[in-house]
């Protein structure tokens, strides 16, 4: 769906609160501009956001592939991902000017089409790790429900069936991996190159592991955790990943 924006709208309104400013602020007029500028940026930040829940709330008449490119857009431009594991998190997350992509780790199936319209509701890209969410089953169907009574993005799961039942079905798929020896390691070489439209690789915090899986991937290489700061988070991104993803809420505005 395309927005169109009335921009004489908007340079009336421009223009009005200039001249308020003017006429109404007794202080200087350097100090009025100063003021009229940090105005406009955020009457700027608030159109952005407003454009952006459009989208979304427009989604379920948009083409699935290209909603999937907005969001691997969204995380390239963006290269640190929210990843939340509690109703507090989520929140800040919501309220995070600098957060467009959440990893939701926690919830259940009551409530997880709830966390997802919150998501989406404050303009941002809902990815739900499947392996993560109660009472679904270890079977493919669980990414049936996930398609079917949410409206999440994607998901994240460990599980290779799960990713490609994801594939089939529209939904941006994360294989989630545990790089725990070299056995794990070599398995990724074994892998189809097509499976997964992204690769999360954990812990994040091996950079000479993570170039050689970056150098090696067909797909954008996401990592994450034990990120701790941001000396991790450029460690992990001058390895080559695309993006990280972290529960630690100071590295989200980094």
């Amino acid at each position: 769906m395309f927005i169109f924006v009335n921009t004489k709208f908007f340079e009336r309104k421009i223009f009005v609160c200039f001249v308020e400013f003017v006429l109404q602020k007794p202080s200087t007029f350097t100090s009025v501009i100063v003021e009229f500028f940090q105005r406009l940026l955020f009457f700027g930040k608030t159109v952005i956001m407003f454009l952006r829940r459009e989208n979304f709330r427009n989604r379920k008449v948009r083409n699935l592939n290209f909603m999937k490119q907005e969001l691997m857009d969204a995380i390239q431009e963006t290269p640190v991902i929210a990843a939340v594991k509690d109703d507090d998190g989520l929140q800040n997350a919501l309220q995070n000017e600098n957060i467009r992509v959440v990893f939701i780790l926690y919830g259940d199936i009551c409530n997880i089409s709830t966390l997802v319209q919150r998501i989406h509701a404050a303009g941002k890209f809902a990815i739900v790790h499947v392996d993560l969410i109660a009472g679904l089953a270890s079977k493919e169907v669980a990414v049936d429900f996930i398609r079917s009574q949410t409206e999440a993005d994607g998901i994240i799961s460990t599980r290779q069936s799960f990713i490609r039942r994801a594939k089939e079905l529209g939904l941006a798929a994360i294989l989630r991996v545990f790089l725990l020896d070299s056995i794990s390691l070599e398995s990724l070489g074994k892998m189809p190159a097509n499976l997964p439209d992204c690769l999360d690789i954990l812990p994040g915090t091996m950079p000479k592991i993570l170039r050689r899986v970056c150098a090696d991937a067909k797909v954008p290489v996401l990592t994450g955790g034990l990120i701790a700061d941001k000396e991790d988070v450029m460690a992990a991104l001058d390895a080559g990943a695309t993006a990280i993803s972290t529960t630690n809420q100071a590295v989200w505005n980094m």
